[in-house]
């Protein structure tokens, strides 16, 4: 009887072995057939290096079709250039639920180049610091869209700041508006400078 016994173990073993080897396969065709976000660019304004992602909101992409439009013009608005790209920024930056995850920050394409690094770290180590991965589209944790941005107010003044000068920087008072109330800032105050072609955003309160 005991040896009857001990033959039914590697037929028990096999079997046990075959069932992960097929929980293994199942879970790596789960992964595989599990369609990520798409973050590829559909559209570029290249003199300006600014990018459209492909998952961006329905407001970003339109604000993304005025300044194209806007920056093709023979005498483009300054002043209108700075509002939208203060928007941009905005909408960008605080809805947090476009991001991949922490990493993911949005709004750098408008950032003074040498303030790019630092900005993107305090990002990371603040607002974006608890975003959960959402590669695969399933996140459930609640995050803050942003509807619109107004512009309350816009001054044209002179910048004095550690690494940047300029007699002509934009000073814009910007209210955010939300789909959803999350108790997220609503009230920013930017200033932004010249940097050869384009403006960039020096600060932001």
């Amino acid at each position: 009887m005991k040896k009857r016994r001990l033959k039914t173990w590697p037929i028990i073993i096999l079997l046990i072995f075959i069932i992960l080897i097929i929980c293994i396969i199942s879970i790596i065709s789960s992964l595989n057939n599990s369609k990520k976000i798409s973050t590829e660019t559909i559209d570029t304004i290249k003199k300006y290096n600014y990018n459209l992602k492909q998952n961006e909101s329905t407001y970003y992409k339109e604000l993304f079709k005025e300044l194209k439009s806007e920056l093709k013009k023979d005498k483009m608005d300054e002043k209108k250039y700075a509002s939208i790209i203060s928007k941009m920024f905005l909408t960008d930056f605080l809805s947090l639920n476009n991001a991949i995850n922490k990493n993911d920050v949005g709004g750098t394409d408008f950032i003074y180049s040498t303030y790019k690094d630092t900005f993107i770290t305090k990002a990371k180590d603040t607002l974006y610091l608890y975003i959960e991965n959402n590669i695969y589209g399933d996140r459930k944790q609640e995050l803050p869209i942003v509807e619109e941005v107004k512009i309350i107010n816009i001054e044209n003044k002179k910048y004095d700041g550690e690494k940047v000068d300029d007699e002509n920087a934009y000073y814009i008072d910007c209210e955010v508006v939300y789909k959803k109330d999350l108790d997220y800032q609503k009230k920013v105050n930017l200033i932004l400078v010249h940097n050869k072609d384009k403006l960039e955003i020096v600060s932001m309160k």
